[in-house]
């Protein structure tokens, strides 16, 4: 049987859900858009947070590293356990942990006990994620409906990278830093209310038995990558960089021959075989790191040369915002009568030209400009990522929901990092070789200026007069001049993202009439 007959049979048994199942979906929002928002909330506190508790760089770089890097490596393993113990349960207990770790975090006294509260979030965040993905699978089992519900999913979490830094600009405006942590609870309160009598639970029927090995080696293998992509970004390429990731590739090897031999492995390695999921997973880490990227220049160049403040930066963002959550549900009705391989492609080449757009005039990039090119990346993103996530579950096997969705979430959580290490160490390489520097500036305000596009603008400031306007513009015009390159080699990642979609996401979507056929023959649920 193929995997389009499997899709097809798996949708003719669904049953279309009714009122409680869209409100069940509303709680399942409320940990995504958390999750995503804290992303990129963080690094608009860290100056408070440096000021009040005086951590040193390495403290400073562990506070915003300790929970991605513990989040990443536990979310393979986090889904496989709530596909044994019952999706719903991991959610519950995961949110539970999340806003505790939270407001504990937000009176941190010391950087030490912060930077362990961000871990232990990671743990908990870990939980969340893929239970939510997963729990979708299980609840909306109507093809149709579970475009339109994974469209909700994918846009609240790329929109909530975006309100990051709106949420921290108003938050940090009136409140103290830990006030961003501090919002976890109201948050996750209605969930914890409202999940056990909404969502439904769900499970392998036929689990497993737990792999201590297998857990241990799936977080020896994600987090040395991560952390040495996080390395490279920081301080550049040295030998360390390429260890950690030998390291991790060597347990990565370990942990495919572990689940290859096993009887009842923790990740079904066989899902891979299967060219759409396989396919549909690069082409969501290839948009995630166009569009991280996209945000790591944006938000400087607004910042720091328009001269917006944070939550006005975060402002001019919405526009993009929007474009990506009406595309990713107008992407539904057409993703039901044209081909994957046909539509994804497509949607891709909006966010090529908000990429090229910018290439052509980054040196006199206004801001109408850059909220136009976001509009398109996110018309381009938020269709492809709606139709490549419900590719994900749909290739998958219904018991192994949770397996799959934390594979996704690790796609995410993956395309996150590259998109600041890659297109971040790109555009911060080529402006400290870029810059030209004005005559006069002692050799610490010089490193210290040719360091970062802020430490350029810091020293411009301290400077003030005619040599501080000649370092302004010098520096404006070296990261402006890299973001040029920068902007090329985005829509080169998100042309292959395209390549790969044209090539491997071969299931055709049902025609009108078998999807209308099916629904006479089921019903609607009396729910």
């Amino acid at each position: 049987m193929t995997l389009t007959e499997e899709i097809t049979i798996a949708d003719a048994q669904g049953r279309r859900v009714g009122w409680r199942g869209w409100t069940a979906l509303v709680v399942l929002m409320l940990p995504v858009l958390l999750v995503s928002v804290d992303n990129t909330v963080l690094s608009f506190a860290l100056p408070d947070i440096a000021r009040d508790l005086s951590p040193t760089s390495a403290e400073q770089l562990w506070i915003i590293d300790a929970y991605p890097l513990v989040l990443a490596g536990l979310l393979v393993t986090m889904g496989t356990l709530g596909d044994r113990f019952g999706r719903r349960r991991m959610l519950l207990i995961g949110a539970t942990g999340f806003a505790t770790i939270s407001a504990l975090a937000a009176f941190a006294p010391t950087a030490g006990l912060l930077i362990a509260s961000r871990a232990a979030m990671g743990v908990f965040g870990a939980m969340l994620m893929p239970s939510t993905l997963s729990l979708l699978r299980s609840i909306f089992t109507d093809r149709d409906q579970r475009r339109l519900a994974i469209a909700v999913w994918a846009s609240m979490f790329s929109a909530g990278s975006a309100l990051g830094p709106i949420v921290g600009g108003i938050l940090l405006e009136h409140f103290a830093w830990g006030s961003v942590f501090l919002m976890a609870v109201p948050v996750l309160l209605p969930l914890l209310i409202l999940a056990p009598l909404l969502v439904p639970e769900s499970r392998d029927p036929n689990p497993g038995r737990i792999d201590p090995v297998s857990i241990l080696l799936s977080m020896a293998t994600m987090v040395p990558i991560v952390f040495a992509i996080k390395e490279a970004a920081v301080h550049g390429f040295d030998l360390t960089v390429p260890v950690l990731v030998l390291v991790g590739l060597g347990f990565g090897a370990l942990f495919v021959r572990r689940q290859l031999r096993s009887t009842a492995p923790m990740l079904d390695m066989r899902l891979f075989t299967r060219g759409t999921f396989t396919g549909a997973l690069l082409v969501n880490l290839l948009s995630v790191i166009a569009l991280v990227g996209f945000l790591f220049f944006v938000a400087q160049h607004l910042q720091l040369i328009v001269g917006l403040s944070p939550m006005d930066a975060g402002l001019a963002l919405v526009p993009g915002m929007v474009a990506m959550i009406i595309a990713g549900l107008v992407i539904v009705p057409i993703a039901q009568r044209v081909d994957a391989r046909i539509v994804v492609p497509i949607a891709l080449m909006f966010s090529v030209a908000g990429y090229v757009l910018v290439a052509m005039s980054a040196t006199d990039a206004d801001l109408a400009l850059l909220v136009a090119a976001f509009v398109l990346l996110g018309i381009g993103i938020g269709a492809a990522e709606t139709v490549s996530n419900d590719l994900i579950l749909a290739s998958a096997p219904p018991d192994k929901a949770g397996a799959a969705s934390a594979v996704s979430e690790t796609a995410y959580e993956l395309g996150a990092v590259l998109g600041t290490a890659v297109l971040g160490g790109i555009l911060t390489s080529l402006f400290r070789t870029g810059i030209v520097l004005p005559q006069g500036l002692t050799s610490s305000l010089a490193d210290a200026a040719r360091e970062t596009l802020a430490g350029a603008m810091t020293v411009a400031d301290q400077l003030g007069g005619a040599i501080g306007e000649q370092l302004r513009v010098a520096a404006s015009h070296a990261f402006d001049g890299g973001v040029v390159v920068t902007s090329l080699a985005g829509a080169a990642l998100v042309i292959a993202a395209a390549v790969i979609a044209a090539t491997t996401l071969g299931t055709s979507p049902r025609s009108r009439k078998e999807s209308n056929v099916a629904r006479h023959q089921i019903g609607p649920d009396p729910r």
